[in-house]
């Protein structure tokens, strides 16, 4: 008697906040889009990446809408409006601010936070989770020449941290793309990261799911083993998370 394969297991659906953009080539509209190099990671770590609308969270229940999924990615994006970390006033540099999408950013990352979804920040990311957590950026770096756009350098990991364990590394070469960084620390968070420079560059929450990265992973995950990583510990986490979901007292009962 032939057995027939077992069927393959459905991949982790991923959440991935869309971004705001104005133009693009292909549609004669203003569009909600997410980066292909993204996308495409986390389809080559086994995940289903799926694109969600930034509504307003006065409006929407963004926690209700989350319990859906299995992990949350935040990429990167514009800057946050200085006033969500308690600026007066906002530096020259500072561009792409979108209310909206700092709304649905910062209660998408409260919610994975508070229900122990699987996160992965990525850039803009890191700092709306650094945010969220009463945490505060330095609005600019100093200008051409000091900050981190259009950059490979070397990262340093601390040994034994949740970024070193997914990537396996202790120093990897990270692609980077801001002109802001963190100040103060949100609470509980730990420096993981640091450049040569000592900009943090990754920060970690003990006892919850998360990665949170200032450089952009996506960039060179093709290529480099160890970013792509990052990506791959996101969606086993968030296969993890479904399996326990499904056999816990609460979900059987729901059945």
């Amino acid at each position: 008697m032939t057995r027939t394969p077992d069927p393959e297991p459905a991949r982790p659906l991923i959440a991935i906040p869309a971004r705001f953009c104005a133009t693009t080539s292909a549609l004669r509209h203003a569009a909600e889009v997410n980066a292909r190099a993204l996308v495409t990671a986390v389809w080559r770590a086994g995940g289903e990446p799926v694109s969600i609308h930034p509504a307003d969270p006065a409006e929407d229940d963004v926690a209700a809408r989350l319990a859906r999924f299995d992990g949350v990615l935040l990429p990167g994006g514009g800057d946050l409006a200085p006033h969500r970390y308690g600026a007066a006033d906002a530096h020259d540099s500072v561009y792409d601010v979108d209310e909206l999408q700092d709304a649905f950013d910062l209660a998408a990352a409260r919610a994975a936070l508070d229900a122990r979804l699987p996160l992965l920040a990525v850039c803009r990311g890191l700092q709306v989770v650094n945010t969220v957590l009463g945490g505060t950026l330095h609005q600019d770096m100093g200008g051409p020449g000091r900050d981190h756009r259009h950059v490979r350098h070397p990262v340093s990991l601390t040994p034994g941290s949740a970024v070193a364990r997914a990537t396996g590394a202790d120093k990897l070469e990270a692609s980077c793309y801001h002109h802001q960084h963190l100040d103060r620390l949100g609470d509980g968070l730990t420096v993981t990261a640091r450049a040569a420079d000592g900009t943090v560059e990754a920060v970690e929450l003990p006892g919850i799911p998360l990665l949170a990265v200032q450089w952009h992973p996506e960039d060179t995950a093709h290529e480099d083993a160890a970013q792509q990583r990052l990506f791959d510990t996101l969606v086993d986490w968030s296969r993890r998370s479904a399996l326990h979901r499904a056999d816990s007292p609460a979900t059987r009962h729901s059945h």
